[in-house]
């Protein structure tokens, strides 16, 4: 190997190691190996930030706000209707969920797609008594699969896309990818809907009781008009029951007390740790009258006035989760919601983000892994997949919610329907894009601007909202890995690792060359961002199937498949983390369904690469 190559392959392992690492963003990390590569002369100076000229780069950003523009329609009321029937058995629920999961993804962002169903999931599990870790987890590999069905349905095929037309001179058509990805999205729905359940199955899901409320590790205060003053916890034990809720320990003169809790004599501005679900807490605080700050209330009502008055002078009035309301209402609601990965709460703490001063919300709880919290909320380092509860006015937690980056899981959170026109505009300008590439008059990349353009025109996407609606950490880490991508090639890394294939599979079929590509494809999604994986694979599978002397399509659609099956972990796919607090599911939960599905995958796809795209 030359020195370039030993560099750019030390500099990839690191790269790769800190994404798996998973403590540092992920476009960070990339942004700081592009760099690295810069300094040591592997990418041109001149190239450092070509990536963002890529037309990849631009369609994954302007497809995410075509996807919101569908969302604001109420096209999404319209498909959620009459799918929340808690009278219906778990697998026909998983079936519909999972059939409609698969079909929004082919035509908006599969992450977009879960957000808008998990909740209904969830709301139906908890009116038919059962358990939604047997139906998330199914939803979340089903909106997986619906996104390999078309171009703009996941970010891997829009680059495997740019990485044909820059290889090969021609890019993927919008359905190009439809043959393959259809089997396989058809499978892997039959297959979730017919065991996934079965798989997920634990002993306290099938006893016929109603499944137990996720529970919430809350901080109460208890002000002075509180029954509770000059009185111990344990003089209360029946509303503690009735509640359904668990004291766990007292704050008091900043001292931690546990094993005292219940006989403790309780001081106004003394602080009760307890544990419960959402209903509980909200029982126990109105049985006790035990509040949050209430001598804030006055200032925090002054702060947000001023903060509406602010948006409105700035032309956010008519934002989503507006606080107009919040300075007339003060009627507090509770709110459960996940952390997004890669939102803005993610690893910092609600300390930092002074939410109860500027919103008048406040954070009553955290849910992790059902784990005992040691530290105070508020100090407590948020991750991917926590569950928070929040406490404040229902349009000030809206207003939190979006902004924070969390998902409301607790209620259903599309766009009602208003207007038949505004369905008819946001179906039609997308369809209007993909009709005009399908017959070579315009590019994809220009054909969905024009459309988006049109969503700010009708306002189904206010412009001044447009740049909020784009995951700009996708958007940067594809930035920044494409020069990396292009470096590897450049310096004939790519050319040496498909010779090392050819070599290890010189006597062997060809197809064994391409099931190896794409089982080694697979295993590094899983603990990978799919997009960091279809960077390497994509080039990869080509230069593989030119030393081959074979159809480079059938390697490329591979491999791209592939790195889109991320099944085996949480961290393989925004999807998959987004519904493992909700879910109640362990790290170790994802195989037990994963593996069979990417199995089935391999079994279903590779026979349909080779007919629909043959050697």
């Amino acid at each position: 190997m030359t020195d370039q190559q030993v560099q750019l392959f030390l500099l990839f392992g690191v790269v790769f190691g800190l994404l798996v690492w998973g403590r540092i963003r992920h476009d960070l990390v990339a942004a700081m190996g592009l760099f690295a590569a810069v300094i040591l002369g592997l990418v041109p100076d001149e190239e450092a930030f070509s990536g963002f000229a890529n037309p990849a780069v631009a369609i994954v950003a302007l497809v995410l706000v075509a996807s919101r523009a569908i969302e604001n329609s109420g096209a999404l009321r319209l498909a959620s209707r009459g799918i929340a029937n808690s009278e219906r058995k778990t697998g026909p629920h998983i079936a519909l969920m999972a059939s409609i999961g698969a079909g929004l993804s082919t035509v908006i962002n599969n992450v977009a797609a879960l957000a808008m169903l998990m909740p209904i999931d969830i709301q139906a599990s908890r009116k038919a008594e059962r358990s939604p870790g047997l139906t998330l987890m199914p939803l979340s590999f089903a909106t997986i699969l619906g996104g390999m069905v078309t171009l703009i349905g996941t970010p891997p095929n829009i680059i495997a896309a740019g990485i044909r037309a820059e290889r090969l001179g021609e890019s993927y058509s919008m359905f190009d990818f439809a043959p393959v990805g259809l089997c396989v999205a058809i499978a892997g729905v039959a297959f979730v809907s017919l065991f996934g359940s079965r798989l997920l199955a634990r002993p306290s899901d099938v006893t016929g009781k109603a499944p137990r409320e996720e529970e919430f590790m809350a901080e109460l205060i208890v002000p002075e008009s509180s029954k509770l003053v000059g009185k111990t916890a344990g003089e209360f034990k029946e509303e503690a029951n009735d509640a359904g809720i668990a004291l766990v320990g007292i704050l008091k003169d900043n001292k931690r007390l546990v094993k005292r809790a219940l006989v403790t004599t309780i001081a106004a501005g003394d602080m009760l740790i307890v544990e419960g679900g959402t209903d509980g807490i909200g029982k126990y605080i109105e049985a006790l009258g035990l509040q949050r700050e209430e001598t804030a209330k006055g200032k925090a009502e002054e702060k947000a006035k001023s903060k509406v008055k602010e948006d409105a002078k700035n032309g956010d009035s008519g934002k989503k989760g507006s606080l107009a309301a919040f300075a007339e209402d003060n009627e507090n609601v509770l709110m459960e919601a996940v952390v997004r990965a890669g939102a803005r709460v993610e690893r910092r703490n609600a300390k930092s983000f002074r939410l109860h001063a500027r919103f008048g919300v406040t954070v009553l709880g955290i849910s992790h892994d059902g784990r005992m919290l040691r530290e105070k909320l508020n100090e407590r380092i948020l991750e991917a997949g926590d569950l928070v509860l929040l406490s404040g006015t229902k349009e000030a937690l809206s207003h939190v919610a979006d902004w924070l980056g969390v998902l409301p899981v607790n209620e259903v959170s599309v766009a009602p329907v208003k207007a038949n026109w505004r369905i008819a505009a946001a179906i039609g300008f997308l369809a209007a894009a993909i009709a005009v590439t399908t017959i070579g008059w315009l590019s994809f990349e220009v054909a969905i601007a024009i459309a988006v353009a049109g969503y700010g025109a009708v306002r189904l996407v206010p412009a001044h909202e447009f740049y909020s609606q784009i995951d700009w950490s996708i958007v940067v880490l594809l930035a920044c890995l494409l020069p990396l991508g292009e470096a590897f090639d450049r310096v004939g890394a790519t050319e040496m690792l498909a010779d090392a294939l050819l070599g290890a599979t010189i006597d062997m079929p060809i197809v064994v060359s391409l099931v190896i590509l794409m089982v080694g494809t697979m295993a590094l999604s899983d603990v990978l961002n799919n997009v960091a994986t279809i960077v390497i694979a994509g080039p990869l599978a080509i230069a593989t199937a030119q030393s081959l002397d074979v159809n480079p399509d059938t390697f490329l659609m591979g491999v791209t498949v592939a790195a889109c099956c991320a099944f085996l972990t949480p961290i393989g796919h925004k999807n998959n983390m987004l519904v493992m607090g909700p879910g109640g599911y362990r790290f170790g939960d994802y195989w037990r369904l994963g593996l069979p599905l990417e199995i089935l995958v391999m079994v279903v796809s590779v026979p349909a690469l080779l007919y629909f795209w043959p050697l």
